[in-house]
């Protein structure tokens, strides 16, 4: 059984920050990759940035230079640090983990609100 916390979530002027994070607990041994995705109001749900367990990093690129993924391993958590919000970041942000044992599947957090005002 693996839970994902999200939190850090709310509202924000266009060109303010918010930071997500994201914690994992319980069976979370074959976490192999982490990841924020998010779902805009009638739109499907797209990757934003995604961090492996050896650091490698991947982003969407229409969050590239605005957005930072970090993870502490041993915390089991997944941060997005957003900055230059746009309107257009709003969404529903959710936390995923991927997992290898005993074969692949993927875990979600529960997603939190942002709403970037313009």
């Amino acid at each position: 059984q693996v839970q994902l916390v999200e939190s850090g979530g709310g509202l924000v002027q266009a060109g303010g920050s918010l930071r997500l994070s994201c914690a994992a607990s319980g069976s979370t041994f074959s976490i192999f990759s982490m990841g924020w995705y998010r779902q805009p109001p009638g739109k499907q749900r797209d990757l934003v940035a995604s961090i492996t367990n050896g650091g490698s990093i991947n982003y969407a690129d229409s969050v590239k230079g605005r957005f930072t993924i970090s993870r502490d391993n041993a915390k089991n958590t997944v941060y997005l640090q957003m900055n230059s919000l746009k309107p257009e970041d709003t969404a529903v942000y959710y936390c995923n983990a991927d997992f290898s044992y005993p074969r692949r599947w993927t875990s979600w957090g529960q997603g939190t609100q942002v709403t970037v005002s313009s």
